[in-house]
């Protein structure tokens, strides 16, 4: 019974080992059939999405303009100064002195003949006066010699006085009488001397600068104050001489002054005859009207002018080119397809670019991806209802 026992609990897993080995392969086959499935969809997924057509064989987005017709004038564009239409430097011209007074200030106004500054003259005020009096008495002396003159002229006509001591007396007389006028000259130079030691306004105008303090010492030539009158001012400029012709006397001028940010109007008051020796410019000036002071001098002003006849071009924005010397290249689109063109270039102006006509007002112009675009290619084109400036 024992053994019988035994032998049953031997036998008895054998049916379920062989259960179980049976099942592994199925469950391998089945993982390795899911894997394939889902490999498969993912290769499926990847081939779908994959763009079959080549890039190059489709068109190429642009930007485009519309150029259009417009005429064109040279222009000049000048930097000039603004200046005063008189200026004076007050100061000395005869006596060297030390300054006694300066009675102005930079901004003050001053009417002609107004005391600007006065010096210390005492020694030549005394040298004028000891002057007037030897000229005083050199008259005197003469006066009298010329009275004995006429008195032994008299006598000479009775026999009582020889024509020799009446020769002498008209020689002393007419000694004097040059000693008087030599005298008489000196003495208006010292006046002369004397009057500069009073300095006056010269005409109506402003004080533009005061150089010197009280008590500083001047010789002739060195300036006190600045006088300016600005009721009218000029605008002057030097031009190349290759533009003498554009700037004729009477060719109106667009003004733009740095100092207010005015812009004003102007025309070509005067033009030199000739250019500078050194550097080849042609002086010009412009006159305008200042009566309210409220243009100051010695700032800058820009001008512009047109030059020439107007002529007839072509106009598209400067971005949509590229400029090399006298041309510029241009992408023009027509029925799809891209050409590169090269265009003389007539003017540039504020971002505008003006061209010859050969490039035909109207022509679809590429601004934006034209450095994508070459000869021949396919573009697909957009841009705004107006023409001139499209978005991708």
């Amino acid at each position: 019974m024992s053994d019988q026992a035994s032998e049953k609990s031997v036998v008895a897993p054998e049916p379920v080992r062989a259960r179980r080995s049976s099942s592994v392969p199925l469950a391998i086959g089945l993982g390795t059939a899911a894997v394939l499935a889902a490999g498969g969809l993912l290769f499926s997924h990847a081939q779908g999405s994959t763009n079959q057509v080549a890039l190059a064989s489709q068109p190429k987005p642009v930007t485009v303009v519309q150029a259009t017709a417009a005429k064109w004038k040279e222009r000049r564009r000048y930097i000039g100064t603004i200046e005063p239409w008189v200026s004076a430097q007050i100061g000395p011209q005869f006596v060297s002195a030390y300054v006694a007074t300066v009675r102005v200030r930079p901004g003050a106004s001053v009417s002609r003949g107004q005391i600007i500054a006065t010096l210390d003259c005492r020694n030549t005020s005394s040298t004028d006066q000891a002057m007037a009096a030897q000229a005083r008495a050199v008259e005197t002396s003469q006066t009298a010699i010329a009275a004995e003159a006429a008195r032994i002229s008299t006598l000479l006509k009775g026999g009582f006085a020889s024509t020799n001591e009446m020769e002498m007396k008209q020689a002393e007389s007419d000694s004097k009488q040059a000693q008087l006028l030599a005298l008489k000259a000196q003495l208006q130079g010292s006046s002369l001397q004397v009057q500069d030691c009073v300095l006056r306004a010269p005409f109506d105008g402003e004080i533009a600068d005061r150089s010197v303090d009280p008590g500083a010492f001047v010789r002739p030539g060195t300036p006190i104050a600045t006088v300016i009158d600005r009721s009218v001012v000029r605008v002057t400029a030097e031009v190349p001489e290759a533009d003498f012709e554009a700037v004729a006397p009477g060719v109106l001028v667009r003004l733009h002054l740095l100092a207010t940010g005015a812009d004003l109007q102007g025309r070509i008051a005067r033009r030199a005859p000739a250019a500078d020796l050194s550097t080849r410019t042609v002086h010009l000036e412009i006159d305008l009207p200042n009566p309210d002071r409220s243009v100051p001098v010695g700032t800058t002003a820009e001008l512009r002018l047109e030059a020439g006849q107007a002529i007839d071009t072509t106009e598209l924005p400067l971005a949509a080119a590229t400029v090399r010397g006298a041309r510029a290249t241009v992408v023009v689109v027509e029925d799809g397809i891209a050409h590169l063109k090269q265009v003389p270039v007539r003017g540039e102006s504020e971002g505008e670019l003006f061209l010859d006509p050969e490039l035909k007002p109207g022509s679809a112009v590429v601004l934006q991806g034209r450095n994508g675009v070459a000869e021949g290619d396919t573009v697909a084109t957009q841009g705004l209802p107006d023409g001139r400036v499209g978005a991708l």
